[in-house]
């Protein structure tokens, strides 16, 4: 056997509050890898309800990498969130209409910040709160009820609020490896065979299982 199918809703029998977040997502916009996964006690149907102010018509997306584990209440604030700070008042008088559309923000006027993006192997914790355009490097690990509000660099460790790096996972050397290795592009079957060395802690034996086939 190599491992769980990334398609099944269900990949732990008996317990539902654990599913591949993939098999539930609606949006388009949304975009999430093979493995990574939602843990939440009332279902993981419930992760885009956690996807706030998306509106289809900005074009921002989120993306989410393979391997990632997903905490309860992660919350993903996207780019609808924005007013415009430009003006005397940021209240959008604008979204209620009669006769207040006349001030309608234009185009550059609401602040933008692109895609949000989740690498792979990536932790995040019990009621993190991602911001608007963040970029989170593969093997990061974002404590719980962190917020984020800039990018997270590869294989660190960030929390608090604003969130910043509380330590790195491995040295400069390591982490560079671990990179180009990217374990989490391999095949289900070859990633089976070198399991022991993908969770282990001797980056040696896994630099082998890179260089064989």
């Amino acid at each position: 056997m190599n491992g769980p199918n990334p398609d099944d809703r269900e990949p732990m029998k008996g317990f539902p509050q654990v599913g591949f977040l993939k098999n539930f997502i609606t949006r388009e916009n949304i975009i999430v890898g093979d493995y990574s996964y939602y843990d939440d006690p009332a279902g993981p149907e419930r992760f885009e309800s956690n996807v706030l102010y998306h509106f289809p018509f900005l074009g921002d997306r989120l993306v989410i990498g393979r391997f990632c584990a997903i905490a309860r209440d992660v919350t993903f604030i996207m780019n609808g969130a924005n007013h415009k700070v430009s003006g005397l008042s940021t209240y959008p008088f604008q979204i209620f209409g009669q006769g207040w559309e006349k001030v309608m923000p234009g185009d550059g006027d609401l602040p933008f910040k692109g895609d949000t993006e989740i690498g792979d192997d990536v932790w995040i914790g019990f009621e993190a709160m991602i911001m608007p355009g963040v970029t989170v490097g593969s093997g990061a690990i974002i404590a719980s009820r962190s917020v984020v509000t800039q990018d997270v660099p590869p294989y660190s460790v960030v929390g608090g609020n604003p969130a910043r790096v509380l330590r790195y996972r491995f040295d400069d050397e390591t982490i560079a490896e671990l990179l180009e290795i990217a374990w989490w592009d391999w095949e289900a079957e070859r990633i089976t065979r070198h399991l022991e060395s993908i969770v282990g802690g001797d980056i040696t034996a896994l630099r082998g299982a890179a260089s064989s086939p």
